[in-house]
């Protein structure tokens, strides 16, 4: 499909935005990038932007939103040249590498580098999506919608007018349309993807490199992580999506972006172009109260017995080594960022900052008697819907961090979801289950997730009463005496879910009956059935009630903002974060300065950790100084920090310049700012940054792939 076809059907589009004044907090904020203009372009440009709205964001020619793509499923991914070369973060291509990784050819300890075109991997089932366009939809999926609706009558109106608009605006074209509620759902977007299916592994440093630091570093600063990875982008002939074949030709992107060497100093611009993926900025006080007190804690708890296990196992064997890498760094990812985010809203006393700003809130509600009167039930609806569902959010918590963090369970669903579906024919269902199966016991380790099996169960069951818990703990007290060993064990020996061997014999008939008597599906079974009929109810009604006293609160909180802009949270949509490159202060005696370099790997060496093991090759390349063009005052510049507004989904994302210029890739936030989700604080929040010199500098001088470079538009002075 061509723009045109875009265009025409956006004519039956009413175009609407919030207009706002250009009075805010400095640097905070994740701003949707079609209306900088209308919010915050202004204040860019006097913290040093040379761009124009435009050069950032625009539909009637290229612009910087051109280079920027959705990588998979939660990342950020940008292009570095004008033949489909993209550039994203180690982690965002972890799985990738792991999936192409073998004992005999292990690209996650020795890294992959494609010498051609003809070497490059492909990766079935990873996309790219490029925005092609965002527009306010509001007045259309809003229409008909009264306050009077229930919140099921509501959301089905929205759903029909999605309906009714994507026919209008998609009947003839391509792309793909995704419709996202913002403030709340007092306001929609619609959103206009371009899809591409044929992505190739092109590069990855070895894991020695784009891991360094591994879980230890996770969320710290200072950091020395090469987090980068490369693919391309492939097109058919006409430069359009097309599912991958060997004749592909590499894709020609509307925009590519160039790279600056010159390197950063204190107080530079920087701006973040990126799909941040999810943030709750305007939380009620009980909603914090509940993240800090017990949501988090409780992951952390059963998280951190989850990676004992798989660490224990992981050390003994390479084989369990590269099949559970992958997992464990994203179990750990979640178990690391949640213990800073309870420290940094203790630290900054969220929960009182909150109540105090509901305080001033209630005296703006009294000024007037019409405000009164629409808000004045807000807060006591808030403390009674979160007091009434807490224990039932809690149990939530533990069906989805205990049960289904048990791999074998997981795919115990998935394998008798698919095995219920009556449409399939046996030949097909055989060979969905086959190709299932592949996957699932190429990287499962049954004594790792067995030992997890355990010790979960065990958690879960002393930790919750027994009105919290699926029926299969009955079974484990009355069989079992409690004893979790015992019953893991035999589950475990019996099922064939956790056999690749029985389950390839259970798969010669796929017989229903004797896949629902299996162990490992009666847990599943039990849980999903307690989750469902005692849990999800309850939790249903707890949602929809928050969904309408956020809405109404967040409508409420834009009045009383008056003139100040309040940017949207992040919902994984196009947005712009802009900041300055910057150290800080985490205690009082520490300071942290902005940039980190090669030297500090090699004392970080001395330490003896296994995060922190230096290949010799990188070693002999800091003893000789030899860093061709990307070195700085006999230094090679490593990673920076600035004060970005950044989260999860902006793994990868591209961080420039005032110019536009390509100067390093985010990848991470520091411990102290992890709490940004729930509450920004400029003093402490840092987003972490792979300085591009690095990548280039591993590219070229440490793994001999130059000529890549050959393709890239580099700035040099």
């Amino acid at each position: 499909m061509n723009h045109r076809c875009i265009k025409k059907s956006f004519a039956l589009v009413l175009f609407f935005s919030i207009i706002f004044s250009t009075t805010a907090i400095a640097d905070g904020g994740m701003w949707l990038p079609m209306l900088l203009k209308d919010q915050k372009y202004q204040k860019m440009k006097e913290n040093g932007l040379k761009l124009s709205a435009e050069d950032i964001y625009s539909i009637n020619q290229s612009s910087l939103k051109d280079a920027i793509v959705q990588f998979g499923g939660g990342c950020t991914g940008e292009l570095i040249s004008n033949e489909g070369l993209l550039i994203t973060n180690h982690h965002c291509g972890y799985g990738q590498i792991q999936k192409h990784s073998t004992i005999e050819h292990d690209y996650l300890t020795n890294g992959f580098w494609a010498m051609n075109r003809t070497e490059e991997l492909p990766n079935p089932g990873l996309t790219v999506s490029f925005l092609v366009q965002m527009s306010d939809v509001s007045p259309h999926l809003l229409k008909g919608v009264s306050s009077e609706m229930s919140e099921n009558e509501r959301l089905s109106l929205i759903e029909q007018n999605k309906v009714i608009l994507k026919k209008a605006v998609n009947d003839t074209c391509k792309y793909e349309l995704e419709f996202e509620p913002f403030y709340q759902g007092n306001q929609y977007f619609m959103f206009v993807y371009e899809v591409f299916k044929d992505i190739r592994l092109v590069g990855a440093p070895p894991s020695s490199i784009g891991k360094f630091g591994g879980d230890t570093d996770n969320w710290m600063w200072p950091r020395h992580t090469g987090d980068f990875s490369l693919f391309r982008i492939y097109a058919d002939k006409n430069n359009k999506p097309v599912d991958y074949a060997v004749d592909n030709v590499p894709y020609v992107p509307k925009k590519s972006l160039k790279i600056d060497i010159r390197g950063v100093k204190e107080n530079d611009f920087t701006m973040v172009y990126g799909y941040p993926g999810h943030t709750e900025e305007y939380l009620f006080s009980d909603a914090v109260r509940f993240i800090v007190e017990k949501r988090d804690p409780t992951r952390i708890k059963l998280r951190d017995t989850k990676l004992a296990i798989m660490r224990e196992q992981m050390l003994k064997s390479d084989k369990v080594r590269i099949q559970l890498s992958s997992k464990y760094a994203g179990v750990a990812n979640g178990w690391k960022k949640w213990m800073g985010e309870i420290r940094g809203l203790e630290r900054m006393n969220a929960v009182a900052v909150k109540t105090n700003f509901e305080s001033d809130f209630e005296k703006w509600l009294a000024q007037d008697e019409n405000r009164q009167k629409e808000y004045a039930d807000l807060f006591p609806k808030f403390k009674t819907t979160y007091q009434n569902a807490s224990e039932h959010a809690l149990a939530r918590e533990y069906i989805f961090e205990s049960v289904f963090g048990v791999e074998a369970i997981t795919f115990a669903a998935k394998v008798y979801k698919t095995a219920q579906n009556k449409d399939l024919t046996p030949e097909k269902l055989n060979q969905m289950l086959s190709s299932m199966s592949q996957g699932f016991f190429k990287d499962f380790d049954a004594t790792t997730d067995q030992m997890v099996m355990e010790a979960l169960f065990k958690i879960y069951y002393q930790d919750m009463i027994e009105v919290y818990q699926p029926d299969f703990f009955r079974t484990v007290e009355k069989k079992y005496s409690a004893n979790f060993e015992k019953y893991a064990h035999d589950v475990f020996a019996k099922s064939i879910i956790t056999n690749e061997e029985r389950f390839n014999m259970w798969l010669k008939k796929a017989d229903l009956k004797k896949l629902e008597a299996d162990p490992i599906v009666q847990i599943y079974l039990s849980a999903i059935s307690f989750y469902t009929t005692e849990l999800a109810p309850v939790l249903y009604l707890h949602d929809n009630e928050l969904s309408v006293l956020n809405r109404k609160y967040m409508k409420a909180q834009l009045e009383f903002a008056g003139d100040s802009v309040l940017f949207p949270d992040a919902n994984f949509t196009l947005r712009v974060a802009f900041g300055k490159v910057g150290g800080y202060e985490p205690k009082d005696g520490v300071v942290y300065k902005h940039q980190t370099t090669l030297e500090g790997i090699l004392e970080k060496e001395f330490i003896g950790a296994y995060d922190y093991e230096v290949d010799p090759k990188l070693k002999k390349l800091q003893s000789d100084k030899d860093f061709g063009i990307y070195g700085q005052d006999q230094t090679m510049p490593v990673c920076f920090s600035a004060s970005n507004h950044t989260t999860g989904g902006n793994s990868g994302s591209p961080v420039m310049n005032a110019e536009g210029h390509l100067i390093g890739v985010n990848f991470d936030r520091n411990w102290e700012g992890t709490m940004s989700d729930v509450m920004y604080d400029p003093t402490q929040c840092r987003n972490i940054v792979l300085d591009i010199r690095y990548a280039l500098f591993i590219i070229d001088k440490f793994a001999g792939a130059g000529y890549l470079l050959n393709e890239m538009d580099i700035v040099k002075n």
